[in-house]
């Protein structure tokens, strides 16, 4: 599978329209406007795909889920910029998001701890071989990753990059 954006390259600084936003309290005043993402190549098979932002670098000891998107289409292969907003619409007809580790569902932004060294953003599209997970919108993303290290046919990743 192959993983592209119009928003960012791969190893690219992510643009301040894709930070967090002042509403969280972390300190980042972005625009928190998820990236366009398309995707092909999936293989034979695919009944689903999901999409994750993980920033393995947050200083949890676990890492960081930003933004978790199960049950797309198969027939879908692009989500447009600010997709992961709940309010914007854009995302398909049965795709679910799933609640990040900001405690709610939709896309959350980079925003780092000032000083610290550059985090990774993982954004991965995973072509799954089930046509829904058994999850619901307050499903920990754990729990999504779970259902996906054992349903997934591929995956394709691209890393944005943030420090403050």
């Amino acid at each position: 599978m192959k993983l592209t954006s119009t928003s960012f390259k791969d190893g690219d600084y992510l643009g301040a329209e894709h930070v967090l936003s002042a509403d969280y309290g972390f300190g980042c005043s972005g625009g928190n406007k998820s990236p366009h993402l398309r995707w092909d190549e999936a293989p034979a098979g695919t009944k689903s795909f999901a999409v994750t932002c993980f920033d393995p670098d947050a200083p949890t000891g676990s890492g960081f889920w930003h933004w978790v998107v199960v049950n797309i289409p198969p027939g879908v292969t692009e989500l447009p910029l600010d997709a992961g907003n709940p309010a914007s619409g854009k995302l398909p007809a049965g795709a679910l998001q799933v609640r990040t580790d900001f405690g709610k569902p939709g896309y959350g932004g980079p925003c780092s701890p000032e000083g610290d060294h550059p985090h990774r953003y993982l954004f991965t599209v995973f072509a799954v071989s089930m046509d829904r997970l058994p999850v619901t919108a307050d499903t920990a993303a754990a729990v999504v990753g779970f259902y996906l290290n054992f349903n997934t046919l591929a995956k394709a990743s691209l890393m944005g990059l943030f420090k403050r």
